[in-house]
């Protein structure tokens, strides 16, 4: 599976919680960043949504039987002590083509901790019910995905955070140069930037669909 996901961008990029504490700097009087242990919650693209069909290798659109959504993502993160711990919490919105008896349909999602933007460091797949009433094509069901990280492979190395903190005053040789244009140093803020992405855990035929709808 592969995902799609926007560019890290420098330590302006700001995480789902911040504190007090956290890596800061300040620029010449303006600039205000602030930098956060706490993985970045997201949903990958192409994942939030997912289609069922009946029959299951049809994909006409007069086929579709449910159609399911990831909304509300929230996240919330304990970052005291040895681990960091996000924990996220969504809701799935599903639609059914036909308002019939009850019925309850189980999708399974990923959870996983991605490093660097690129490399899964955990992955877990759980499942959600959706419970349509009797007589309603509308459902819902909610669900709740953790995980941890270790403090010290979120933190940037010292050296690392002195290039980044250092201040900076206009006509120094170096003042209008973006110390993340230094291989070493985006390479270690990416190392130590964590995500946490939920989406449905989708079979190549889903993520095509997903894809080329």
């Amino acid at each position: 599976m592969k995902l799609r996901l926007p560019a890290l961008l420098a330590v302006t990029l700001l995480g789902a919680c911040r504190h007090a504490g956290d890596i800061t700097s300040e620029n010449g009087g303006g600039v205000y960043a602030v930098r956060s242990a706490c993985p970045i919650a997201g949903i990958p693209t192409g994942t939030g949504d997912v289609t069922l069909f009946n029959p299951q290798d049809s994909t006409d659109s007069r086929a579709i039987d449910v159609t399911a959504t990831i909304t509300q993502l929230r996240a919330f993160c304990q970052d005291s002590g040895a681990d960091v711990v996000s924990t996220v919490t969504f809701t799935v919105t599903a639609l059914r083509r036909d308002a019939g008896p009850a019925r309850q349909v189980v999708l399974p999602y990923f959870d996983v901790a991605l490093r660097g933007g690129s490399t899964i460091a955990a992955k877990q797949v759980g499942a959600v019910a959706v419970n349509f009433p009797a007589g309603s094509q509308h459902a819902t069901g909610r669900a709740q995905a953790s995980v941890r990280v270790n403090r010290s492979a979120a933190t940037l190395p010292a050296n690392v955070r002195a290039i980044l903190t250092r201040p900076r005053k206009a006509g120094q040789a170096d003042a209008a140069i973006d110390p993340m244009a230094d291989p070493a140093v985006r390479s270690a803020v990416a190392e130590a930037t964590f995500e946490h992405l939920v989406g449905f855990q989708l079979t190549q035929d889903q993520l095509k669909y997903n894809a080329t709808r």
